[in-house]
């Protein structure tokens, strides 16, 4: 049994206590032994023909005399005892805090590595253990955030580049720009201002503060407008596209905008990672029961490249490229799976993948049931 700190100090007030009452208890002997003492030694014939205060005067000085030396050797080991068990409760107190004290301060210079040890199972094990998690989480935000920089650092300076040397040429050959030779430039804008739009949404999943305008949305037809719209895309990648309900209607509180986006996000990355003669399927289950709630599950199933497993566990980390094949330049700024899977975990949701290479791959959305029970 773990003992929490509340019962070690009531452990040591007990031993104290324990201890105070065998001094008592041997103080009532010794006392008891004066009184015989007293009566072998001072009752004789001058004692008994003595006045009655004389007598309570000979009896007060013969205890006095006897017990002075032995109630200050006594009271000065009660003291000695109690200030060794002060001691002993102040360190067993503030000893872990020290440890943690100097471990927040090296936190606040900077240092996330430092780890606090866990000796005891008590409650400063677990504020020791509590801390240790957060150090741990600090670590990985601050690396999530060095990965992040680095990552748009990137993003950005290929189309930046482009534009600085299709500018400089145009600037040194002094002729006439005829508005063709701009399109490129144009399409670096365009590129450079869907990242940072897709990086100001998801940093706002991301801390929990994403606006959600939620209304019963009937999610078939929801994704068969989707479907219908990416058709044509499909098809000119030599695709077949097509989506199979087992419900109708398949009823979810959700953000229609946002939803979409996820879906669209889903569909076209399939599509892109398929190769022609491949197929691209949407399927649609109501009130799949996990734990205790109801989710309405949404597979999109490809055909296509298919990713390795070592890499299912980062794929909806922020600019994650599982290979050569998963460039910027296939088009999209990289963070298309990353906002799907904020934007359904803010829903509620959850989003699940499974692949094999050049089997293919599929995405699960999972939304909480609307539909009245």
């Amino acid at each position: 049994m773990k003992m929490t700190v509340r019962m070690k100090i009531f452990a040591m007030g007990l031993l104290l206590l324990i201890v105070g009452n065998i001094i008592s208890l041997t103080t009532q002997v010794y006392t008891a032994g004066l009184f015989d003492q007293f009566q072998r030694e001072q009752i004789d014939e001058i004692y008994l023909s003595a006045s009655p205060e004389e007598q309570i005067e000979i009896v007060k000085s013969y205890f006095l005399d006897k017990m002075e030396m032995n109630v200050l050797l006594r009271a000065s080991i009660f003291l000695l005892i109690g200030l060794s068990f002060s001691f002993w409760i102040s360190g067993v107190l503030t000893h872990p805090l020290k440890k943690l004290v100097a471990a927040i301060e090296r936190v606040a210079q900077g240092d996330l590595n430092v780890k606090v040890p866990v000796d005891t199972k008590d409650e400063y094990g677990k504020v020791a253990q509590a801390f240790n998690d957060m150090t741990f989480r600090l670590r990985e935000a601050e690396e999530a955030r060095r990965r992040l920089v680095a990552d748009v650092a990137h993003e950005l300076r290929t189309p930046l580049s482009i534009m600085q040397l299709k500018l400089e040429n145009y600037q040194q050959a002094g002729d006439h720009v005829p508005p063709e030779r701009l399109l490129r430039i144009h399409d670096e804008v365009i590129r450079m201002t869907l990242l940072v739009d897709d990086l100001h949404v998801l940093s706002l999943a991301e801390a929990g503060r994403l606006s959600l305008d939620r209304k019963q949305l009937d999610l078939t037809v929801h994704l068969e407008r989707i479907v219908e719209d990416l058709k044509h895309e499909a098809e000119e990648n030599g695709l077949d596209i097509c989506l199979y309900s087992k419900s109708r209607p398949l009823n979810v509180m959700a953000d229609a905008r946002r939803i979409t986006q996820v879906f669209f996000n889903l569909l076209t990355n399939s599509i892109r990672y398929t190769p022609r003669g491949g197929k691209v399927t949407v399927e649609i289950e109501d009130e799949v029961g996990d734990g205790n709630a109801l989710f309405a599950r949404v597979s999109v199933i490809d055909t296509g490249i298919g990713i390795p497993s070592e890499h299912l566990l980062h794929l909806f980390d922020r600019f994650y490229r599982v290979d050569k094949a998963r460039s910027r330049h296939t088009g999209g700024t990289g963070l298309g799976l990353s906002i799907a899977h904020h934007f359904v975990k803010a829903h509620g949701g959850f989003i699940r993948v499974a692949s094999q290479p050049d089997e293919g791959t599929i995405f699960t959305v999972y939304l909480p049931s609307g539909n009245d029970n």
